[in-house]
């Protein structure tokens, strides 16, 4: 097993290199550029961005090769736009941007932000605590809920719990969480009925000023609407595909042959079923809490005011702050790949059976 996590571990390498060429790639093709966010400002044309002529940043960026002839078609000082491009890296060739982009990535080094004058390390620690309480919590509550009631929606397939409960997770599944999200905040932040729940933010402004207890217990208020919303949105698909692995397993001729033994059903289910329905579900783990953290929660930062990295990314996408953007697919790209080996070293935890290298060779 080691020499096979050391092989996925140098294979996250040329991996992330790719995935990272792909959206540089795709970059160059996006109209746009940081400094035509600029001179759009300058002309009074749009307000994406605030103030940032005064700011360096050592994390190359990307732009379009035409992009010189759009802007000299507008009448500005070509001195003026040269400087802006040399500022933010721009007069070099895409390709040495790009290699010194990834060695300063190699060493964690994310460089400035274009536009909000601080390092976008920075601003991902500063937004980490929002995106890791909902990612966590989320992934955590889905899975607490989803696997006990898969479990028992095959066990007791057909009947009338397995129907009820079914309609229950239809409802989930075809309901969008963000509407929960504005029905929660209807019904209990203020909207048009209670205000049991705060509305916006992560904790409470006095938050340093409590107590050990009293902080859980704010930080844990702030979290129950958002992490609902969430949950219940996302609990659905992890149910019913718990049960299907479940159900699979069962019907199996090994679980006939236990039972025929005089094993009780308990010690079938969790002693044989278990091990081998569960290898599926944990499949989808890594990907699930990297979703839940970067890309699921944007909609539920926005309606609760949480400003966690899902929204530093979309509005890094908006104003086109390169180094912001593409420090945010690094790190989620990095994390999502330790992940899956992560993933991997639990199929061996859960079914000893398993050997990865064994199959490699």
């Amino acid at each position: 097993m080691a020499a096979y996590i050391v092989r996925r571990l140098l294979l996250i390498v040329p991996t992330l290199v790719a995935i990272m060429v792909l959206n540089f790639t795709i970059v160059q093709f996006a109209p746009g550029g940081p400094i035509d966010q600029i001179i759009a400002q300058i002309e009074g044309r749009g307000d994406t961005v605030g103030g940032l002529t005064g700011q360096r940043s050592e994390t190359v960026g990307q732009q379009s090769s035409g992009e010189g002839q759009t802007r000299g078609t507008r009448g500005l000082d070509p001195e003026f736009i040269a400087q802006l491009e040399k500022q933010f890296g721009f007069d070099k060739p895409l390709y040495q941007r790009f290699l010194l982009m990834m060695g300063n990535y190699a060493v964690f080094d994310f460089g400035d932000s274009f536009f909000q004058a601080r390092s976008v390390t920075d601003l991902i620690l500063e937004k980490m605590p929002v995106s890791i309480s909902l990612g966590v919590w989320t992934t955590l509550l889905v899975y607490l809920i989803s696997i006990p009631l898969g479990i028992r929606k095959a066990v007791r397939d057909g009947s009338r719990f397995d129907v009820w409960t079914s309609a229950v997770i239809v409802v989930g599944y075809a309901i969008p969480g963000f509407l929960f999200a504005v029905l929660l905040v209807v019904l209990f932040a203020g909207g048009s009925y209670l205000q049991v729940f705060p509305l916006r933010g992560l904790v409470s402004s006095n938050w340093h000023e409590l107590g050990l207890v009293d902080k859980v217990l704010d930080y844990l208020w702030h979290m129950v609407l958002p992490i609902t919303a969430m949950v219940i949105g996302g609990f659905a698909s992890l149910t019913m595909l718990t049960k299907n692995s479940f159900l699979e397993e069962i019907n199996k001729q090994y679980v006939l042959t236990a039972k025929a033994k005089g094993l009780d059903e308990r010690g079938v289910l969790y002693g044989h079923v278990f091990r081998n329905a569960m290898l599926l579900v944990i499949a989808g783990f890594p990907s699930a809490f990297v979703s839940v953290l970067f890309t699921g929660a944007l909609l539920i930062e926005t309606i609760f005011s949480l400003d966690g990295l899902g929204l530093l990314g979309f509005q890094a996408a908006l104003s086109r702050d390169y180094p912001v953007m593409f420090g945010t697919v690094y790190f989620f790209t990095l994390l999502g790949l330790l992940l899956n080996l992560i993933g991997d070293i639990m199929y061996v935890a859960i079914d000893p059976r398993i050997d990865f290298e064994a199959r490699e060779s």
